[in-house]
């Protein structure tokens, strides 16, 4: 038998439901505020994420599924959603174009890694991007779009925020950064120290708990933000006050991407374990010039689908439709008639096979069927149907007319 490989999961029966429940949802909400859906391909060119996502990550270092194929390109299965989008609005020159872009976007992204409870190797993510908008207002919009759409979902959550400046205030604050870790880095992980050298703040994001005690004293980039990202992050803060939105600040989130600046931020939750974070996103103003095209502000988030799936309290199942079924072989193909008629307007299950009563009855109760519409003998010859609403119970025979 050959079985998934490791990482990777067959979605069925409760947990597709679940899953489409999460995915229609989000949709649901992103159509509100005014997202259009997108489509990009799962296999690009390894270029695409070593220049947005960054050559020192672990996406890039450790992570990706990245190989040649048989034209000698070099390319791998998207490891995270947002470069791929921003390829797209470049590739459609929506970077020369005035008019604001919004899209949302779901799908499956791939990272090699080790599998534990909600991180999988192929994983889906629900995300939005906002492209043209350089106000903090659309920073806050989004927060309030996910903070929606798990209330929606019956998720509780935590907020967490930092500010990771821009392209004033980050040079100093760097240099001021190197100089800390140099002092300490004996006693830094062998990742840490590599980091030093290449995205010195992505050391804040190290998950070892010895490096983390270490960073307590560290140089806070929030207390060395420029005017006007100090203003922005003020802004944001008042704005989630206003709004009810209670939020942790956490001047070690640096969300582990090298395309953020400016504002960062995570949904966590203390339900799932150690791999707490359930969405995260911010503002990323110079990706899209990274990548070749028009200098455009942007800003978005994803959900990991995985990590919230346990945590979906899904509305109660609801009947509906038709069970259709014969209780003689003459009368199936008259069943199979009248359910395509049906189908038009309803859901209908429908038994091939003429069986008795209880056997049908069965398969109504399986199928989560409103309403069970059976053909018998008598049926046939007069040309009706038998009905039973599976839910008061009432059943009657009636004109097979009435049914079409």
């Amino acid at each position: 038998m050959i079985n998934p490989l490791r990482g990777m999961k067959d979605l069925m029966f409760e947990d597709s439901q679940r899953f489409m429940y999460i995915v229609t949802t989000a949709i649901k909400v992103a159509k509100r505020y005014g997202y259009g859906y997108i489509e990009t391909p799962i296999l690009e060119e390894t270029a695409l994420f070593k220049r947005s996502v960054g050559d020192s990550s672990d996406i890039v270092t450790k992570e990706m599924y990245q190989f040649e194929d048989k034209g000698g390109n070099d390319i791998c299965m998207r490891p995270e959603g947002t470069a791929g989008v921003v390829r797209a609005f470049i590739s459609a020159k929506l970077d020369r174009q005035p008019i604001k872009q919004k899209f949302y976007y779901y799908g499956p992204m791939f990272r090699y890694e080790r599998p534990q409870k909600g991180r999988l190797r192929e994983f889906h993510q629900f995300g939005c991007e906002s492209f043209g908008e350089a106000s903090v207002y659309e920073d806050f919009t989004l927060i309030m779009m996910i903070a929606q759409i798990f209330r929606e979902l019956g998720i509780g959550f935590t907020l967490k925020l930092n500010s990771l400046g821009c392209s004033a205030c980050m040079p100093p604050y760097r240099e001021n950064l190197v100089n800390f870790l140099t002092d300490i880095k004996e006693e830094l992980c062998e990742d840490c120290n590599r980091r030093i050298g290449t995205n010195p703040i992505r050391v804040l994001d190290c998950k070892n708990e010895t490096c983390q005690s270490l960073l307590t004293d560290s140089p806070k980039l929030i207390d060395n933000l420029c005017d006007s990202c100090d203003a922005d992050f003020k802004k944001l803060t008042t704005l989630l006050d206003d709004a009810g939105i209670a939020y942790e600040i956490d001047t070690n989130l640096v969300r582990g991407l090298d395309y953020y600046n400016k504002t960062a931020f995570e949904f966590v939750s203390s339900e799932i374990g150690a791999q707490s974070a359930i969405a995260g996103g911010g503002r990323y103003d110079k990706l899209v010039e990274y990548l070749d095209g028009k200098p455009t502000p942007a800003v978005g988030f994803a959900i990991g689908i995985e990590r919230i799936m346990e945590l979906v309290k899904m509305p109660e199942n609801i009947k509906e439709g038709y069970y259709m079924g014969a209780m003689v072989p003459e009368a199936v193909e008259k069943v199979l008639m009248l359910a395509n008629a049906k189908r038009k307007y309803k859901k209908v299950t429908v038994e091939y096979t003429s069986k008795g009563f209880k056997s049908h009855m069965k398969g109504a109760d399986k199928s989560n069927a409103r309403f069970a519409l059976l053909i018998g003998e008598d049926e046939l010859a007069n040309g009706t149907v038998w009905l039973k609403d599976l839910e008061t119970k009432e059943e009657r025979t009636i004109p097979i007319e009435e049914i079409v």
